[in-house]
């Protein structure tokens, strides 16, 4: 069968993301005392799945299956499985959306501040400039274009290029949170 997405199978229209588990404990960080469907997901498995998101073409519909032994497989379902992984994803979602949402607000604040502040070294530059057109006149005065300039680089980093990456991640985790995961015994996926 020829794989066009690597070491990822397709099936009925969906690209698959496998996970071969033991147990169905090995999914959950064990370290958190919640039920299961409030549980973070185990850091290896929540890795595996968001880069095998980030990997496979955006448009291509994904499916999340969990294999795992035919005695966990009532365990899984008892569990709640697939509400759990959907739950965590739409929370960290959410969570993602927050942190984009102050990065924005810190924009416009530094933004903001960045203007005022550029405004008050032209001024300063234009008083510097009408005592003298001499070197040190010039020399302080672009000294302080060039400080005015400076201060706007915060808020242009922000706006040009931090906030997309977060984006990014956001539509990651929205799209694993919105796909199917199935639960399947035994079998061992194919490589």
């Amino acid at each position: 069968m020829d794989q066009p997405y690597g070491d990822y199978r397709q099936e009925a229209g969906y690209g698959l993301i496998e996970i071969r588990l033991h147990s169905v404990g090995q999914l959950f960080n064990s370290l958190d005392p919640a039920p299961f469907h409030e549980k973070d997901l185990d850091h290896d498995a929540e890795t595996y799945i968001v880069e095998s998101v980030r990997e496979l073409p955006r448009a291509l519909p994904l499916k999340l299956v969990v294999h795992v032994p035919e005695a966990e497989r009532a365990a899984a379902e008892a569990a709640n499985v697939k509400d759990a992984i959907q739950h965590y994803f739409d929370y960290r979602q959410w969570a993602e959306r927050a942190t984009l949402h102050r990065l924005l607000s810190q924009g416009r604040i530094a933004l903001f501040i960045g203007l005022l502040f550029l405004a008050a070294c032209m001024g300063a530059r234009e008083i510097v400039l009408s005592f003298g057109s001499g070197p040190l006149a010039r020399l302080i005065g672009e000294g302080l274009m060039i400080i005015g300039w400076v201060a706007m680089w915060r808020p242009v980093e922000i706006f040009l290029y931090d906030w997309w990456p977060i984006r990014r991640t956001c539509d990651v985790y929205g799209k694993i949170a919105q796909m199917p995961v199935e639960i399947r015994a035994g079998a061992e996926p194919r490589r």
